[in-house]
């Protein structure tokens, strides 16, 4: 969504409030990314070590290890691409002169 079309200085309470909602929206999206993040570096990890004799399940450990790290970046891009939108939406414009 774009949030520049907001002038801040005319945002009344409830919008203050949403943005807040927001906030805690982004934040939670970003833990719930690092959180699958997790999973799948333990899940990977564990293939790894537990099945050393089976080339597939490794391969199939690794690929979760890099497909862990492509999540976790992915969802610190979101969140920091989210969190500029917000904190423009809360910046008072300046004045134009």
């Amino acid at each position: 969504m774009d949030y520049t079309k907001f002038d801040p200085d005319e945002l009344i309470l409830r919008d203050h409030l949403a943005l807040d909602r927001t906030i805690l929206a982004n934040e939670r999206t970003l833990l719930a990314y690092l959180r699958t993040a997790l999973f799948l570096v333990v899940s990977g990890v564990s293939l790894v070590k537990l099945f050393p004799d089976s080339a597939a399940l490794v391969g199939l450990g690794y690929a979760a290890i890099v497909t862990a790290i492509m999540v976790g970046a992915l969802g610190v891009w979101r969140f920091r691409v989210m969190h500029k939108r917000i904190e423009a939406a809360r910046r008072p414009k300046k004045a134009s002169q």
